[in-house]
């Protein structure tokens, strides 16, 4: 049965959607861990209410970024996981890192990329003009927000719209799309082909909603 490992920082929202939509489903999982980088994040609460080991690596403790990703890395590697889930999880990573988790490491990014890629999104899409926004899962790459792309949903910016309301609709779409790409993860359906991700046997990768 494979293992997911989730990393987080605060309350796990897409977290939370995929635990529930394994249940619902069925699926043959093991949810082996969730990390934190601070004991204040809500969603440990959510994975010990499931129980699922929670744990929280304070990032404050370490003096670099490097000792940091170590000891997340040996943490990770002592669960056994199969897909590292990031979900929220508000560091950079450095590139030893990513590089060990490799093809294994997924991340959900609230734009349509390669359309705002980094921080602010919603406020850049309506500064922009965009008539649509919506979320993307990715694998995780040395390149910020730069992975090959596995799905996207796209929402449509609506007259009136500001930050608040179009975050709020973007956050709907992650919920809908992150458990669907774990479970093609999950059920080997995914191929990379240079900066591609190909379904087998192929299904849409983008939803309208």
């Amino acid at each position: 049965m494979p293992s997911i490992v989730t990393l987080i920082s605060g309350r796990g929202s897409n977290f939370e959607a995929i635990v529930k939509t394994a249940q619902n489903e069925g699926w043959p999982v093991n949810f082996a861990g969730v990390i934190a980088n601070h004991s204040a994040a809500k969603g440990l609460d959510f994975a010990r209410s499931q129980g699922i080991p929670a744990f929280a690596i304070e990032h404050r403790e370490h003096a670099t970024r490097e000792s940091f990703d170590a000891a997340l890395m040996q943490k990770i590697d002592e669960l056994g996981a199969d897909l590292v889930v990031l979900a929220g999880f508000m560091r950079i990573l450095t590139p030893g890192f990513i590089r060990h988790f490799e093809g294994r490491l997924i991340n959900i990014h609230p734009a349509l990329l390669p359309a705002f890629p980094g921080l602010h999104t919603h406020e850049r899409a309506l500064e922009a003009g965009v008539v649509e926004h919506g979320a993307s899962v990715h694998f995780v790459t040395e390149g910020v927000d730069e992975g090959p792309i596995i799905c996207q949903a796209s929402v449509p910016v609506l007259p009136g719209d500001d930050a608040d309301s179009l975050a709020a609709r973007v956050l709907a779409a992650e919920h809908q799309i992150y458990p669907r790409a774990v479970k093609w993860f999950l059920d080997g359906r995914l191929r990379i082909v240079g900066n591609q991700v190909q379904v087998q046997p192929p299904e849409s990768q983008l939803i309208k909603l």
